[in-house]
């Protein structure tokens, strides 16, 4: 491997993607290339050295161009969720365009148990992590569980009406944050590693719905009570809400994760 491989990572005009920038400047690695579909989210970081590419995950073309001269290349996964397969096309479409590339490393962020895992788009993540593994490139497949961000919205509601409402009862999850995924991410791509590992990223402590409960009343000096509900009322009332029934329905797999 080089002494300075260029890094690049994709979606990074993203919530993470954007948090692992900033990390390889603190970490100062020398050569980072950013992809992203609106380059102008990212001016701030062109402005101090990130060179930045337009990449359409639809667009193999773009995607080769964009890869081109890239050594250790972190593969986002997309929020193509709105149309089934779609998202699993335009991983695999990257895979196959950073091999062509010359790439000789990818970090793939996947799922917990992606191979069995009830969460309607796991799929997606094991049928990329086949992908990867099919390719001729070392990789480092990095299986996350669920974030803890997407805690916040549910216990905002929560506060407004008294009550954290769910259909995950006794169900435990050790989240883990957006930042702990980035701090892999980096370590692996600022590595020398070019072999073929999958690691598991997970939060220190397995919570639940109670636990959680408790723990966000003891902050916010207010109690709150958890109530499990069905399965369908979750999706009813992210439909009541305004999403579409196939996006609710995504989210609401996370309850059975």
């Amino acid at each position: 491997m080089s002494e300075n491989p260029t890094i690049l990572v994709t979606g990074a005009s993203g919530q993470l993607g954007r948090i692992v920038l900033e990390q390889l400047l603190e970490a100062k690695a020398p050569n980072i290339i950013a992809t992203t579909r609106s380059p102008e989210k990212l001016a701030d970081f062109a402005a101090r050295g990130v060179e930045v590419r337009v990449a359409d995950f639809d667009d193999p073309q773009s995607l080769l161009t964009a890869f081109s001269g890239a050594d250790r290349l972190l593969l986002i996964s997309t929020d193509a969720l709105d149309e089934p397969g779609k998202r699993l096309r335009q991983h695999e479409a990257a895979v196959g365009a950073a091999q062509e590339a010359g790439v000789s490393h990818v970090v793939y962020t996947s799922l917990m148990n992606a191979d069995d895992s009830p969460v309607t788009f796991a799929p997606d993540h094991a049928g990329t992590e086949k992908a990867i593994a099919a390719s001729s490139m070392s990789y480092t497949i990095l299986r996350e569980s669920l974030y803890m961000e997407l805690l916040i919205g549910e216990l905002n509601l929560a506060l407004k009406i008294g009550g954290l409402y769910n259909a995950r009862g006794d169900g435990k999850t050790a989240y883990v944050t957006r930042h702990d995924i980035a701090r892999a991410a980096v370590a692996d791509l600022t590595s020398s590693f070019d072999g073929r590992r999958i690691l598991d990223v997970t939060g220190p402590t397995a919570l639940s719905s109670v636990d959680i409960a408790q723990i966000a009343g003891t902050l916010m000096g207010t109690p709150i009570a958890y109530n499990p509900i069905p399965l369908e009322a979750v999706i009813q009332g992210m439909v009541d809400a305004g999403l579409p029934k196939p996006v609710a329905e995504v989210f609401a797999s996370f309850d059975t994760a």
